[in-house]
């Protein structure tokens, strides 16, 4: 016990510092002026700095090595933050607090050099900031400690920045998955190209200013079911989620005011990732393990409220309703099965964030390939766009003809590698726990009526419970009793498109 408080109290410290570093973050995205951000750099760097030398605390290194000796002996929360911890130092254990700092100065100059080049559109002002990323994940790669399962698994740099952030999955893992999901999407495009059904369009493309999109998209938060004195919204650049704390959840937006169903269902996604972080137990947060579900954990859950819940004839019938009584000039001269079938509209497009459900796949892939290549030196830097544009033109018959809608449209990449196979992973997921959860209650008439506390309440009990305390193929297994595979996700897709397509 006294090991346990000792690791508690310098984590709590930590906590604080990480917290505030992520809020300074926060306000780079959202509010902060442009003369400022190399300022607010440093400060995020020295308070990164900080919170490393407290978690490389020689106390609370010996404390954690010791207890993990003997985990079998401790509760379920107090093992699973000896296992988080346990991880981390074999992650962290060869980086000093000057090598943590200069990694997070690279990847700060690096979002800075991001954000001016894509604003430029012109790739050659992030090359070397990316090559920088590129280096020091090669650094940490280098200077982890593998235990020996994962010597067993893990064959490469690459299968180690995928192991970070989806823990035990690896390019085998992936690689027969994304090959089965190019195959049948592929055929599905293919038909869905040839259709001669026709789905009205234009109404997407008329204005509806911010006040108004924001006015929908409240009420819409608050359906979902999110907690306003747990959380808030904003607008920044590229839209995310960020626990700033255990009950300050913040998430973010962009509107286009001639793309009314963007922010919409950006919305949903993201209140999607908040909701999960606001649903953590007492006994998560007090033991730390609030942000350790993986991120295909959390992509799953997001892209379930955005997609599975938010784009299905039930939900459709609902959003209807509100846009009339909302914003009804959106909507004139549009019916309930018009606005349906343009939310599910498959167009290949060059935005990722804007893809329909079939075609995102292909996105995923694409960033998937390029950065194995990257790192098995098959793809040179100089490389780098022509080879996403051939990508582009060869999956989805499109080709980017500017850097900012091509290689410099994520943000990604000034600081990760091995992230984006998370959100395709959160698809195969979240389609195996519908098949679930549609035998359990009846989801089409919660839709419908727009309350999902039941909704809630089952994925509170299923989905979000566990998610930190198991590794994803143990809690896949755990919600479904089944491996994890892609057939749900993509069956789902033929089912769906195929009658909305009509053949």
């Amino acid at each position: 016990m006294e090991e346990l408080e000792l690791i508690r109290d310098i984590l709590r410290r930590e906590s604080y510092l990480t917290d505030a570093a992520k809020t300074v973050e926060f306000d780079q995205t959202t509010s902060c002026p442009e003369g400022a951000m190399e300022e607010k750099n440093a400060i995020i760097a020295y308070l990164q700095k900080e919170a490393f030398k407290l978690r490389r605390d020689p106390g609370l290194v010996e404390a954690v090595r010791r207890l993990y000796e003997k985990r079998q002996q401790l509760g379920e929360w107090e093992r699973g933050l000896v296992d988080r911890l346990y991880r981390m130092d074999l992650q962290e254990r060869n980086i000093t607090p000057d090598i943590a700092y200069n990694f997070s100065i690279t990847e700060k100059k690096a979002y800075t050099d991001w954000e001016k080049a894509k604003d430029m559109s012109d790739y050659s002002l992030f090359k070397d900031s990316l090559a920088g990323v590129i280096g020091i994940n090669k650094e940490r790669c280098k200077r982890r400690v593998l235990t020996g399962d994962e010597k067993l698994n893990i064959h490469s740099d690459y299968d180690m920045l995928l192991d970070l952030f989806e823990r035990g999955v690896t390019t085998r893992v992936l690689d027969p998955l994304f090959e089965e999901t190019k195959e049948r999407l592929g055929v599905l495009l293919r038909k869905i190209r040839d259709s001669k059904k026709k789905i009205r369009t234009d109404f997407l493309y008329r204005n509806v200013p911010a006040k108004k999109q924001l006015m929908v998209t409240e009420r819409l938060m608050a359906v979902q079911g999110f907690d306003f004195n747990r959380g808030a919204s904003s607008e920044s650049e590229h839209a995310y989620t960020e626990r700033l704390s255990a009950n300050d959840i913040r998430i973010t937006t962009h509107i286009y005011p001639e793309l009314f169903l963007s922010n919409i269902y950006t919305t949903l996604h993201e209140t999607g990732h908040a909701i999960f972080d606001q649903s953590q137990t007492g006994e998560c947060m007090d033991y730390f393990l609030g942000d350790n579900m993986t991120y295909g954990m959390h992509e799953s859950v997001s892209r379930f409220y955005e997609n599975i819940l938010g784009r299905s004839r039930e939900f459709i019938g609902y959003l209807y309703t509100l846009l009339k009584e909302t914003v009804p000039e959106a909507i004139e001269g549009v019916s309930w099965e018009e606005l349906y079938e343009a939310a599910n509209l498959v167009e290949p497009s060059l935005i990722r964030t804007e893809a329909d459900e079939v075609t995102y796949a292909f996105h995923i892939i694409i960033r998937y390939e390029l950065e194995k290549e990257l790192f098995d030196g098959s793809c040179s830097l100089d490389e780098l766009p022509v080879r996403w544009n051939e990508k582009y033109e060869a999956y989805l018959g499109i080709k980017p003809d500017k850097d900012s809608e091509g290689v410099l449209q994520d943000v990604h990449w000034t600081s990760d590698f091995g992230y984006f196979p998370t959100y395709l992973l959160g698809n195969f997921y979240n389609a195996m726990y519908y098949c679930r959860m549609r035998d359990e209650i009846d989801v089409d008439t919660a839709l419908g009526q727009g309350d999902f506390s039941d909704i809630n309440g089952w994925m509170s009990e299923h989905v979000f419970k566990k998610a930190s305390l198991l590794s994803p193929v143990e809690w896949i297994r755990d919600i479904t009793g089944r491996d994890l595979t892609a057939d749900d996700f993509l069956t789902y897709l033929e089912n769906k498109y195929s009658r909305i397509y009509e053949f």
